[in-house]
């Protein structure tokens, strides 16, 4: 059953670019004039294997007249109120503004499900504004660019985990499929392994490199689970895709990669770690996927153990953001050690969706700044105060910290590696946001809102000037 969408938010921030962006095709008109839109409009979409009814909505104004604007207030409203979940739109350049407090207000009160999405955050320029989404209490935002499609993979995995669930959880985790992405480059021998895996000649395979266009889904069950399995079309270096056909073919693999939970990159023992198979590996951290790293034709390397040693060496220092990722080697063609690879898969699976208790979090938190304070700056040091996690999938983890600004990239990667060590999350991406939290005595947002219960600003003493005569 489709997942009823309403698209909500002031006027201007994004709201029809998203809309035509699931709908897969341009059906409303986008301009950079603020209140194009007026009435509901309606479409299917999709996003990954998430099947959608959307609900493009006209920009929320806080009018309650006879006028246009409260009317087109009105619409919005009852898209509200129809729609499974509301998807609720922010400009991550402007940052909160007023008017996004109102609404998240009616939201609130609405009593459904809300996913916060922080629109325009391509580059760096939205990324205040992401961290400031915060503060209207509805979990979250979801980092996006509609115009670019950046983002699109959090986003789905947002709206799976808030869908209404028809049976209950547990069965409902367990019917669905993990979803796997087998990429690598061309002939590393992806085909090869997706059909010794399930037992049939599934794929076409042979020695030419770029048998494989589309990416191709296979569903397969491994030990009572279901899997989906993606063999995808080889990656080549950017600058060597020229042809149409090709280039198609490199968008469906990455696109494989966005919506995959776990990633095995194949690669050919031969010859592993060379500069595309880095930039796969890269990439997939980046969209935050799980990831197993499948040496194929293990059977044609001569010295397997002292080979094997400097390959994973060798992963560490190329790879450090995805130290512990387990390698296999095997040999699909032979079948030898085949039996080792779902089970890491499965591991990272695991890792991947692992979540860690607010205490146990803290608790890290004060052992690992009392073992490496953070760096004093400008003669100020940077205090942490709490960590919460915000989500899994990968595990992304908030920071809230005096003078968050001024922590060093240095410290943030001390501080993941030591999450990454002391909760047992080998190999698999994690996200850690550092923000501050409100000063209500700080110039500009002792305006924001009342002072504390309790506070009783301190008159300035008098000062008696003292004259001399000559």
């Amino acid at each position: 059953m489709p997942l009823r969408l309403a698209i909500v938010g002031r006027p201007n921030v994004g709201k029809s670019t998203l809309f035509n962006r699931l709908a897969g095709r341009k059906l409303a008109i986008v301009d950079d004039l603020p209140g194009v839109t007026r009435d509901r409009k309606y479409a299917t979409g999709r996003i990954g294997d998430l099947d959608l009814d959307l609900i493009d909505t006209a920009g929320f104004d806080d009018v309650t007249d006879e006028s246009l604007e409260a009317r087109m207030r009105a619409q919005t409203e009852l898209a509200i109120g129809e729609a499974d979940v509301a998807l609720f739109v922010i400009d991550a350049r402007d940052g909160i503004v007023a008017m996004d407090r109102v609404f998240a207000e009616v939201l609130r009160k609405r009593g459904k499900p809300v996913v916060l999405v922080a629109n325009k955050t391509e580059g760096r320029a939205g990324d205040a504004g992401a961290l400031e989404a915060y503060d209207l209490g509805l979990g979250e935002p979801i980092a996006i660019s509609a115009e670019h499609g950046e983002g699109m993979a959090d986003l789905y995995q947002a709206l799976v985990e808030v869908a209404p669930i028809v049976d209950d959880d547990e069965e409902e985790d367990a019917d669905k499929p993990v979803r796997i992405a087998i990429v690598g480059r061309p002939n590393a021998g992806k085909s090869t392994l997706v059909n010794r895996l399930i037992g049939e000649d599934r794929l076409l395979t042979g020695p030419e490199a770029g048998i494989t266009r589309d990416a191709i889904p296979v569903d397969w069950e491994w030990e009572g689970r279901m899997v989906r399995l993606v063999d995808t079309a080889g990656l080549r270096r950017k600058a060597k895709v020229q042809q149409k056909l090709e280039k198609l073919s490199t968008q469906d693999t990455i696109r494989a990669i966005t919506f995959a939970e776990v990633v095995i990159l194949v690669m050919d023992a031969t010859h592993p770690f060379e500069v595309q198979d880095l930039q796969i590996g890269d990439l997939v951290e980046r969209e935050g996927r799980g990831l197993v790293f499948c040496l194929a034709k293990w059977d044609l390397v001569e010295n397997q153990g002292q080979r094997l040693r400097e390959i994973i060496a060798e992963a560490q220092t190329q790879l450090p953001q995805l130290k512990g990722a387990p390698i296999i080697a095997l040999s699909a063609e032979t079948g030898r050690h085949l039996d080792r690879l779902m089970p890491a898969v499965f591991k990272v699976h695991e890792h991947w969706s692992t979540k860690v208790k607010t205490k146990d979090l803290n608790d890290w938190l004060s052992m690992a700044t009392a073992r490496h304070p953070p760096p004093a700056v400008a003669g100020h040091r940077v205090k942490p105060k709490y960590m919460a996690q915000t989500k899994a999938r990968p595990p992304t983890f908030v920071l809230v910290a005096s003078r968050s600004d001024q922590l060093p990239e240095s410290y943030k990667r001390y501080l993941v590696n030591s999450l990454r060590e002391s909760f047992d999350l080998p190999g698999v991406p994690i996200r850690l946001s550092v923000k501050s939290g409100k000063n209500p005595y700080a110039a500009g947002e002792a305006k924001s809102g009342p002072a504390p219960s309790g506070y009783t600003p301190k008159r300035a003493p008098k000062v008696k000037v003292r004259t001399f005569k000559r």
